[in-house]
């Protein structure tokens, strides 16, 4: 951790890993880093979110845990790759919109269109005693012999080409060893890199048999994506998303993860404009400073607090 975090001022959390800054309120310490041996760096939940989720999943469960990380998969030398690719930092958000042309918006579709079929695939794979690597695997080669680039993969060090983030793992779990549970949930993000354009999306799933609880969480957090979709449109505030998912989660006694943003996606992988899911003032820029309501810790060792 840096010697001079507590200088910091708060700002937006972004990226998978690496160059990353972290939300903190003043007088009380920086988010927590867990440094389980992995250079890498991985969101999860902190232990009274975790405590939460156990009462969420009606029962008592073990913290979650990271397993190995097998080798970076290769990618054949004849597909594109993106400009982070083998520089070992992660670009962040790209300041400025992007406006596409005809062509541009064409590109995307098709990045999207498979992104989405890649994660339909994903999702067919969930089952008790799968590794989440096998998902990487498979989610790595469908993405290859479709000739795009797996867009997570060297993405500031990132090590695997999918994100794979079970129960209080709030996003970018690294794919490893552990095998999936009977009554897990799991978010499976994907993202590819095709013809210049990222597509990128994610979705939830159930492992085996979930309780309602569970099944409820993923149903309204769901609703929220679609409520808050079907608000877009020119001139729309971006203040007016956050408070249309924040407004649905509260109706449900739901907190709504404060850490990670929305963002624009096309040439960049990460573009603006940034996305905060929570009400918003609107007359205040998108990257204004905020406060997180739940904190959050890490799993790594490459962290710049």
């Amino acid at each position: 951790m840096s010697g001079s975090a507590a200088a910091l001022q708060p700002r937006v959390l972004t990226s998978f890993a690496g160059n990353t800054t972290c939300l903190r309120r003043p007088h009380q310490p920086l988010l927590q880093l867990h440094r389980l041996g992995g250079k890498h760096v991985v969101m999860q939940a902190s232990r009274t979110l975790s405590d939460i989720s156990n009462l969420l999943f009606g029962k008592r469960r073990k913290r979650l845990r990271p397993g190995k990380i097998s080798p970076r998969r290769p990618v054949p030398e004849h597909i594109p790759r993106p400009p982070y690719v083998g520089s070992g930092i992660a670009p962040g958000i790209a300041s400025g919109s992007e406006v596409h042309d005809e062509k541009g918006i064409e590109c995307m579709r098709a990045s999207g269109r498979l992104a989405a079929q890649v994660l339909e695939y994903a999702g067919t794979l969930v089952k008790p005693g799968l590794k989440t690597d096998e998902i990487d695997e498979a989610v790595h080669q469908m993405i290859i012999d479709n000739g795009a680039y797996p867009s997570p993969l060297g993405y500031g060090g990132f090590p695997k080409s999918v994100c794979t983030s079970v129960n209080e793992c709030i996003c970018h779990g690294i794919p490893d060893s552990r095998a999936l549970e009977d009554g897990d949930i799991i978010n499976i993000d994907v993202t590819v890199y095709l013809n210049g354009y990222h597509g990128d999306t994610s979705a939830t799933f159930f492992c085996g048999e979930v309780d309602d609880k569970a099944k409820k969480l993923v149903q309204v957090t769901k609703e929220c994506l679609h409520k808050a979709i079907s608000i877009c449109g020119p001139g729309v505030e971006c203040s007016k998303i956050g408070r249309t998912i924040q407004d649905h989660a509260n109706k449900y006694r739901y907190g709504v993860v404060r850490e990670f943003v929305g963002h624009g996606v096309g040439r960049v992988f990460h573009a603006d404009p940034v996305i905060l899911h929570f009400s918003n003032f609107p007359n205040l820029p998108c990257l204004a400073p905020y406060f997180p309501r739940w904190h959050a810790s890490f799993w790594g060792e490459e962290c710049i607090a």
